[in-house]
């Protein structure tokens, strides 16, 4: 039996986007691939505890279900501390132990804040590059379990609406600058997604920067070609062309 943990240790943060880790202060603390992947499982699940049998059935899904539990405890065991005392466990679930920062949660919040329809996220002082930035990471780039797939593409597609409004906030505001920075961490993000490719074209051109707008049309182009043998939409090409207009009534 693993005992629960009541706190965390002081200053305990876990890192998922752009790779995992954990510190504890300033110390980074090793954990095993196998505990890693456990405590990056429990983060991404809720909030809330996670009952063991859906961590193990997840993190071992080829595994018969004795084997699975068997991994979970092995996982659990070879955390040690500082590591084993970020989560609470007890004989049915895991979950994150109080005080435990996540730097995921604060994304996924700054994005539905940026996106919130009540809200005047032009106007507030700290939605500005430093945003932009906190935005632009993957979630656990080079994972590929399914679990890991599937929040990261949520994670993306949530992230790319973020940008896009703030590019377009920022816009509106006249913090060009700001504005293209956000669109092409959009394009990162989706080099495909039309959108974000517009948003960063009209970013340019709000600029005054018509020729790298055009050049920004033209790689656009070349790929959609190369990765989907059809050509950009008329809308961008009439962007820009010169019609503002271009991409509204979408």
């Amino acid at each position: 039996m693993v005992s629960v943990n009541e706190t965390a240790p002081r200053g305990a943060h876990l890192a998922l986007l752009g790779g995992f880790s954990l510190t504890v202060g300033d110390a980074p603390v090793p954990v095993p691939p196998a505990s890693a992947r456990l405590l990056a499982f429990v983060a991404v699940s809720c909030r809330g505890a996670v009952p063991r049998a859906l961590v193990a059935g997840s993190l071992w899904p080829e595994a018969p279900e004795h084997c699975a539990n068997a991994n979970l405890r092995s996982a659990l065991v070879r955390l040690r501390d500082p590591g084993r005392s970020a989560l609470e466990v007890t004989s049915s679930a895991v979950r994150l132990a109080p005080g435990v920062s996540v730097d995921y949660h604060r994304a996924r919040a700054l994005a539905a804040l940026v996106l919130d329809p009540d809200g005047s996220p032009l106007h507030r002082p700290r939605f500005g590059a430093t945003t932009v930035l906190d935005l632009s990471a993957d979630l656990l780039p080079g994972w590929y379990e399914d679990w890991v797939l599937q929040e990261a593409e949520t994670w993306r597609q949530l992230r790319t609406h973020a940008l896009e409004r703030l590019a377009a906030d920022f816009m509106a505001d006249r913090r060009h600058p700001e504005a293209v920075i956000a669109a092409h961490a959009a394009v990162q993000a989706d080099p495909l997604r039309e959108s974000s490719r517009g948003t960063l074209i009209r970013a340019h051109l709000a600029e005054g920067n018509a020729t790298q707008a055009r050049r920004e049309f033209e790689r656009y182009a070349r790929r959609l070609r190369v990765e989907t043998g059809v050509g950009p939409p008329d809308r961008l090409r009439r962007l820009v062309a010169g019609d503002r207009g271009g991409l509204r009534g979408r």
